[in-house]
Parts: structure tokens; sequence; C-alpha cells
């Protein structure tokens, strides 16, 4: 294996130069990007909103609305319908999704079928393969009554068109605010996800996104005092509307539309000519200009209201007609609110209501901090991790070092290149392959010392270090490769960039440790043909050692039974720290303008909004806060007023750089969906090491890493640390790192069962054990090294994070040694019972012990 044709050479070198150029763009100014040429990589990483600030926002159209505008508009079909044909009627009402009406006279029921056949004629349907549904079906339970009846078929398609019209108009809207590669896309079958980075004014977003928009001329009824319409009963077609001022003004309000919004081709925010206030002027098209004329003609001197989603704008009188096809909304606006209503009014009506039922808000100077923070964190793992290799490998280790900056720059690359989204658990991720990725060479590099010690020539070791260690390193990186995809498939926003941060690390990792990693050795070994191998400075775990494991099997057995059943308990008796991502909420972190947080006089001015249970605390700097707001009982438009009472009491004292909205809907999906990703992960990993191993590895395996999963929720459950999205992300990379270690003493094992078929069990569980246990304290050391200094410089908001990882890695390392392979005697594991694979690339099989590690009995 340490022969290396030109070719091969020319390819490993060429992927890792072509690694270095494509993330060169993550470190050059934006001028130099400017000035490469057309072919060469421009694109760096995609920043995520958590880092470069900005907006998430998931709307939802409300289905119940588009059900009641259905059946409303349908009431008015059957009512002109039946009056052009002249069929008289009565009793038409509409409730839940029927509309039912009753015809007076016998002889005209089939005319009236026939009248209203429009109903129940089919529609192409894009959500059938381009086929034909029926919107509402007719039923006539007793003669002369005919029921219309909107079907699943009708709301699933009256839902997917306006799903479609909402994203094109929400895309015009947000468009119209000039903001920076704006993403909106269709989630799900009701929902829209927008995402706006760099936003500094998210309210302004929301404003906009939650207006339907609907604008309405019609004329404002006269005959009767509007008063008496309220105390009474208003004249049939007319409706009491109110005004948007201050306290607002009734107007008795004709239903019949004159104009509506879908005829103006243009609005523009100006300033009356006169009072020199801000006004929006409208032009129509030519069939609105023309109705807007005949209308105006007809009736002046009277009053007409312009009509903004169900409140009257304004309601100025007609001096003369107006035929023109243009004119001007005047009220009491500000310069941004007539921008706007202008900019609502170009993008046109939404076809229903949208309701924000999830929002996270990062401000700039957050992002920018955990940018920072990151980087910072990122160098002092990585020079930890690579301080550490040097003294524990010396030469060796230094090559294992090149091989880690060459994986990091892939990583980068990659990236980049994929159009990726970098989001702060993605550093973390980052700086997790930091100290993961040495893992492969730490086995490569102990495998070599082991087979030098057993006798091999130098360069025997290095081949049969590499070769025997390719197995092992595929399988402890394959399961943490099913928890990240898992992860990706089931999580969402910086979880997912998490995921797929982790696996392209692991994919770069497995490259470099055998091809990279290789080649430097092999040309080492070529050029020097030495005849030791490197001597490393400091020496961590002796190079025999001979540990009863097994001796405490009972103890630990006892004590992790123990433990499992008070983290259970715990779990269940006490309430666990649920972050808003699972019981819904709001959270909102804010930085005072000058000076120190007034942490007493928050608590104390919030407390008067009736918000409910709500918790204030320092976070990080003293200048620094944290206010969470339990989930209000108004459903997902009240999660929204506790942001604006919020942001009205604290806004003059304090900058928001953080808001996070979690409604009820979304709150249970991603509960369910981290339950899900966890033990949908279990079953795969179960079913991978099934495969490769036998059914008793596949059991301890999955029995050792459900310990490691409750004692992780233990930990949250006593530290009292919040248990978010994140965490689901820290329990399923824990799984992950608790099976690569338990695969890797289990392959030692099932090699010693083929080899050593006389050694009883116990003692062949010690000799595996203590033959990986320099790489299981070196790896162990490594990640932690990284994890520490994440989670010392990381910033406070991924600390909850990292605590968990670093918790994860330690028990992790826990129950591979005492759990997982104690389980393997439980189960009655002998060599008779090793799959007939030949020596599989492991030594050779003996039918005894041989002498030199015969071990004492």
């Amino acid at each position: 294996m340490l022969y290396f044709s030109r070719w091969k050479t020319v390819l490993i070198w060429l992927a890792v130069v072509v690694g270095v150029i494509y993330a060169s763009p993550n470190v050059m100014p934006a001028s130099v990007l400017a000035n490469m040429p057309s072919w060469g990589p421009k694109n760096p990483m995609t920043l995520g909103l958590d880092l470069q600030g900005g907006s998430h926002i998931l709307l939802q159209i409300d289905r119940q609305d588009l059900i009641e505008e259905r059946l409303t508009s349908a009431r008015d079909e059957i009512r002109q319908a039946l009056r052009d044909a002249r069929i008289g009627y009565t009793g038409l009402s509409g409730s839940g999704r029927t509309v039912q009406v009753r015809i007076r006279d016998q002889d005209k029921i089939d005319a009236a079928k026939e009248a209203l056949s429009g109903l129940t004629e089919p529609v192409t349907s894009g959500l059938f393969g381009g086929g034909s549904i029926s919107e509402m079906a007719l039923e006539e339970p007793e003669p002369g009554l005919l029921r219309y009846t909107l079907t699943d078929d009708g709301v699933d398609y009256r839902l997917a068109t306006a799903l479609g019209q909402s994203i094109e108009v929400v895309s015009r809207r947000v468009n119209e605010l000039g903001t920076t590669e704006p993403i909106i896309q269709r989630q799900g079958n009701d929902r829209i996800l927008v995402q706006v980075p760099g936003l500094t004014d998210p309210q302004r977003l929301k404003d906009i996104l939650g207006q339907t928009a609907k604008m309405t001329f019609q004329m404002v009824d006269q005959s009767v005092p509007v008063e008496e319409a309220i105390e009474g009963r208003p004249p049939a077609g007319t409706t009491v509307m109110y005004s948007m001022d201050d306290p607002p003004v009734p107007y008795l309000i004709e239903d019949r539309v004159i104009v509506s919004g879908e005829n103006l081709v243009d609005a523009q925010a100006t300033f009356d000519q006169r009072t020199n206030e801000p006004v929006v002027s409208f032009r129509f098209d030519t069939r609105g200009a023309t109705r807007f004329g005949q209308a105006t003609q007809e009736n002046v001197g009277r009053l007409f209201a312009i009509i903004l989603d169900g409140q009257v704008i304004s309601a100025p009188q007609i001096r003369e007609p107006i035929l023109g096809g243009s004119g001007q909304i005047s009220g009491n606006f500000t310069v941004q609110s007539a921008n706007d209503l202008a900019v609502l009014l170009r993008a046109g009506a939404l076809p229903a209501t949208l309701t924000v039922i999830e929002e996270r808000t990062v401000g700039p100077g957050l992002g920018q901090d955990s940018i920072d923070a990151g980087k910072v964190a990122s160098y002092i793992g990585a020079a930890l991790v690579v301080v550490f290799m040097v003294l524990i490998y010396g030469l060796l280790g230094i090559i294992s070092v090149v091989a880690l900056a060459a994986n990091i720059a892939m990583i980068v690359a990659l990236l980049s290149v994929l159009g990726a989204t970098l989001t702060l658990p993605g550093i973390a991720g980052i700086v997790l392959t930091i100290g993961m990725a040495v893992d492969s060479n730490v086995l490569i590099f102990e495998r070599i010392r082991e087979e030098r010690r057993a006798g091999r020539s130098v360069i025997q070791a290095i081949d049969a270090g590499f070769s025997r260690a390719l197995a092992t390193i595929v399988d402890a990186n394959v399961t943490t490769l099913i928890a990240a995809v898992i992860l990706f498939y089931l999580g969402s926003g910086p979880v997912r960039g998490f995921a797929v941060t982790l696996a392209i690390g692991i994919l770069t990792t497995v490259f470099t440790a055998f091809t990279l990693s290789r080649w430097m050795v092999a040309e080492w070994v070529k050029r020097r043909r030495p005849k030791e191998l490197p001597k490393a400075p400091f020496k961590l775990v002796p190079d025999e050692t001979a540990i009863k494991f097994m001796g405490f099997r009972r103890l630990t057995f006892a004590l992790s039974a123990f433990m499992s059943v008070a983290a259970l308990v715990l779990f269940m008796t006490l309430n666990m720290n649920l972050g808003i991502d699972f019981k819904g909420g709001s959270i909102i972190e804010v930085q005072s303008r000058s000076g120190t947080a007034d942490i007493a006089d928050i608590r104390s001015r919030l407390s008067e909004l009736n918000l409910g249970e709500v918790q204030v605390q320092e976070f990080g700097d003293p200048s620094e806060v944290l206010i969470r707001v339990q989930a209000q009982d108004g459903g997902e438009n009240a999660q929204q007023t506790v942001i604006e009472k919020v942001r009205g009491e604290l806004e003059a004292d304090y900058d928001f750089r953080r808001v996070e909205v979690v409604g009820p809907t979304v709150s249970s999906e991603l509960a369910q969906a981290g339950t899900i990703a966890v033990l949908a992960s279990l079953v795969a990993i179960l079913f991978y090491i099934w495969v490769r191993f036998e059914w008793q590895f596949a059991v301890g395996a999955i029995v050792a890493t459900l310990h490691d999963v409750i004692m992780t929720v233990g930990f949250f459950v006593i530290t009292g640390i919040e248990f978010n999205l994140s965490s689901i992300a820290a329990i399923l990379t824990i799984v992950g790192y608790s099976l690569n270690d338990t695969v890797v003493v289990y392959d030692r094992v099932r090699e010693n069962l083929r080899r050593y078929k006389k050694m009883s069990l116990p003692q062949l569980l010690n000799e595996s054990i203590n033959q990986t246990l320099s790489r299981t304290t070196m790896t162990s050391l490594t990640t932690l090294l990284a994890l520490l200094a994440l989670f010392m410089f990381g910033g406070e908001v991924i600390r909850s994070f990292t605590a968990a990882m670093i918790f994860g890695v330690v028990i992790g390392t826990y129950s591979s040694i005492f759990i997982a392979a104690p389980l393997l005697i439980l189960f009655k594991m002998r060599a008779s019972a090793m799959r007939p694979e030949g020596d599989d690339g492991q030594g050779e099989i003996v039918d005894d012990v041989p002498a030199a590690q015969t071990p004492s009995r």
C-alpha cells in the first residue's frame, strides 16, 4: 500500500491544490475577488442568517380563511346566477364547507341546477397529474333543497393555487424593499419560507408580509346616520367599517365594489403639492379607469371610501368627475408608511391571510460577534490539536497536521462550491471535525506502532498499519455519517448546516487519512529508508498496558444502571428546561445602549405587560440580557404581539440583537421531528452494525448508545441547560461519536476472536481494550481540546451545545470500555459464532494463543 504511481500522486495533490484554490475566496478581500478571471473561483461560503444577520420567517396560509372566502364567492355566484335566470329562491346560507339554497318553484328545480352547473364543473389541477377535479359536490337531501359542499380535492386545489400566488406576491413585496439575495420558497403544502439576509428592520418586513392588501374603492352610504346603523341593523347591502384613525371613525359602506386593487397598474409614494404631506399616487388600467370615471361622474358630491383589508384609509368627497384614471390616497401617513402602502399596492393582494408561525431574527452586530468568536475558537482549537499531535507522534504528528490543514481547506472549498450555508453550529461542526479528523491518523499510527512492537520491519509495520486500520475507520465514520444524514433530512435551519459540515468533514477526513497521509508517509520511507519509527517527544500511554477492565464490569454495570434509572426518574419528575423550539414562546436578546443592563428594571417593566411567565437573565457580557417569554394562549398572532410589546417597552434603551419566535404549530412539529431523528439514527446504525458484525455486537452497541443518550438527557435535566434544536444535534453527534469509539473496540474484539479461539472472553476483551487504549485516550483528548476551545471562546449562543458535547465525549468513551465490551460477556459471545470470513485482512487465524501473548489464567 506504500507504492504510488505517478498519476496517483498527481491526482492526490491536484485534489489538495484545487481544494486550497476554491477555499481561497474566503480569505481574499472583495477588491481582489472582483478582479479574478471569469473562470476562477469567486464564491466564498454563504453565511447563514445567524452569522451575517437577517430574518428567517415561516408563513402559513390560513386554510379556514380560504374555505370561508370560497363559500362567500359561491353564495354570490348562486345569488347572481338565480337572479339572471329569474328563478325564485330562499334560505341562501352557508356553514362549515356547505352552501345551500331552496328553490321556491318545484317546476324550476332542473333549471336552477342548470343555472348553477358551473359550481360543479371540473377544473384542471396540477396536483393530480394535470387531471380534473370537482371543487364542489351537489346533494339534494329533499326536493328543491340544493346543497353544495366544498370537496377535499377542492380545498387542496384552492390551497395550492393560493400558495403559488402568495409566493409570487411575497417575492414582489420583498424585492420592492431592495434587499440582497432573499430566499423565498415553498415549504410543505401550505407554508412559505422567507429568508432575508442583512435586514435591519424585521418588523417592517413582517408588517408588509402580514397584510393581505386587498384594496377596494366603495361608495359611502349617507342615506341613514351611521350611528343608527351601529345601534340597529345596517340597511341591506351595506356594512359598517372603521377608519385607521385613533379613535377609529365609523362609516356605512356600500358592499358594491366600484374598483379593486387588481385594476391598479402603479402606486408611488409622493407628497401632496398643497399640504406637503406624504400621500400615495395611483394609476388604474383601462378597465379600472373607465369604471372609476363612470362612478365619480354619477356620484359627484358623495363620499367614496378607499378600503384596505376591511379598514377605511380615507373617505374623500367627489367634487368633480375623475376621468384621467389616476388619483392619490391621503391619510395620516408617514414617509415610511406611504412607501409601505405603495409597495403593497404594486405587489398585489395576497389571495389569503398569511400568519407568521416562526421567526428567527439576528442583528448584524451579533452575527459579526459570532463570526469573530467562531474564528478565535477555531484557531485555538486547531493550535491545541496541532501541538498535541506533534508532542505525541513527532514527525508522524507533523504529517497528520499537514493532512488536517488540507482537510479543513477541502471542507471550506466544498462548502463554497456546493453553495452550502455556513451557520454557527456549522462552525461548531468544523471545530469538532478538527478534533475528530485526527482520529483516523491516530488509529493508523497506533496500529503502526503496534505492528512494529510485534516484530515487523518499519515498512511492513507501516503497510500493515494502513491496511488493517482501513475497515475500522470506515465502520467508525459511517456510523457518524448516518447520524449526520438523518440530522440533515429531519433537522432545520442552522442544525441542518451543522449536519452538512459534519458530513463533508467525515468524507474529507477519510480521503486525507488514506491518501494524503499515506502518500507523505510513503515518501518519507522512500527518501529516508528509516530503520525505526520516528521518536515522539512525549508518551501519553505506555506501549504495553494490562489493565483488567472486565474485573470492574459488575461495578460499572450497577453504577450505570443506577445512573440511567436516576436520569429517567429525574426526566419524568422534573421539568426539563425546554427551549422555545419545543414548547413555543419567544426569546429576545438585547444589549444596553449605554453601560450595564439593568435586569431588575427590565423584569419590572415587562411584568406590567401581562405576558405571563417572563425570564430575564444576563447573557455573556453584563450589557447583554436574554429574555424568555412563555407561549401565549392566543395562537400564532399572539406570539407576534409579544415582540411588538417588548420592543415598544425597551427599544429606546436597548438594541435588539436576536429575536426568535416559535408558535405552537411549529414547536410540536419540531419536537416530533427531533424524537424521530434520534430513533431513526439508532435504527439505521443498528442495521449497519448488524450487517458488518454479528447481532451481539449490534445489540451491544445500541444498548451502550442508549445509555449515553439517557445520561445526556439526565445531564440536561440536572444542569438546567436549555434543551433546543441544537441539543438534538448534540445528542445525534454524541451517538455518532460513541458508536465511533465502540466500533473501534468491537473491530479489535472481532479480530482477536478469530485469532485467539481458546482465550476466555473476559481476557480477550481486556486484551482488545488495552490494545486500543492509546487510540481511545488520544482521540478523546484531541476532541476534548477542540471542544474546550469552542466552549471557552465560541460565544454564549453555542455554549450549551458545546457543554453537552463535552459531557457526551466523556460518557461515550466510558461506555465503549465499560458497557459495550462487557455486554458481549452477557450475550455469551464465542469465536464459534463468528462468520467464516477467513482472516478478513486482520491477520492469520490460529487455534491457540501465541506464547508471547498468553494471558495469565
